[in-house]
């Protein structure tokens, strides 16, 4: 199937690295302009150089709004149009169930919710010029009791959800289409999985064989292949929805 994102200017919010980077590749793959974005301008330009002249990187804090609203202005000056966000800007590293702080609850909204307000409020004038589209990248935490996950993170990424069905009809009568992808457990270089296969490959085995119906992890390419579709005109009918990507885990 052939997605028409040859051309398109894309921003991937947390790409440096991990699922976002692998994202950005598979923009790149179909000649989308990429902006690389983290917090740190030695890990966004290291991924930019290695996607080639197409992907450009611009560092920022997504949990500032004033840090958006510059790198939009950036973003404008270089390309003079934003066609896709992808707001991939998250951790699920917070306190343990039932050891929550106030620092850890602010700490987890920040980086899994407002990273994504933040750059949404930023870029929406931009979008609405384009008829642009927007993806989200949540988690299976967010709609499903999963055990173990920081109740922090759980409740951020519910909230996360809760933006894109909201937003939705308003953004739609400005022609901008938004949604989710949530992905399961995934297998990348760095990811939280790939130190527990490590660790107790065993444990992690009888996981999957228990949990979730594929039996595997899934790779990160597989969560960008979805977000691509998303983003593109052939899911053109699609927008205030969460999409569960996880091998059928979630029941």
């Amino acid at each position: 199937m052939e997605l028409d994102l040859a051309g398109k200017v894309v921003l991937v919010t947390g790409s440096s690295r991990g699922l976002g980077a692998a994202i950005a590749a598979a923009f790149i793959d179909e000649l989308s302009y990429v902006v690389i974005n983290g917090r740190t301008a030695e890990g966004t330009e290291k991924t930019a150089r290695a996607l080639g002249e197409r992907a450009v990187s611009m560092p920022a804090d997504m949990t500032q709004p004033a840090a958006c609203e510059a790198l939009i202005d950036r973003l404008l000056a270089q390309h003079g149009r934003l066609d896709v966000l992808v707001c991939n800007v998250g951790s699920g590293v917070s306190a343990r169930p039932g050891q929550e702080t106030a620092s850890a609850w602010h700490d987890s909204i920040a980086i899994n919710l407002y990273s994504t307000t933040n750059i949404v409020h930023a870029a929406a004038d931009a979008l609405e010029m384009s008829n642009g589209s927007i993806v989200c990248i949540s988690s299976i935490c967010g709609h499903a009791a999963v055990p173990g996950a920081p109740v922090t993170y759980s409740v951020s990424k519910a909230g996360l959800n809760a933006f894109v069905k909201g937003i939705a009809r308003p953004f739609a009568d400005r022609s901008i289409r938004i949604n989710a992808v949530s992905p399961g457990n995934l297998l990348f270089a760095g990811s939280v999985w790939d130190q527990k296969q490590a660790d107790d490959p065993a444990a992690v085995e009888a996981m999957l064989y228990q949990e979730v119906a594929l039996k595997r992890l899934g790779k990160a390419e597989e969560i960008a292949n979805f977000v691509l579709f998303l983003a593109s005109e052939r899911a053109s009918f699609a927008t205030g929805a969460v999409f569960t990507v996880d091998g059928g885990q979630v029941r």
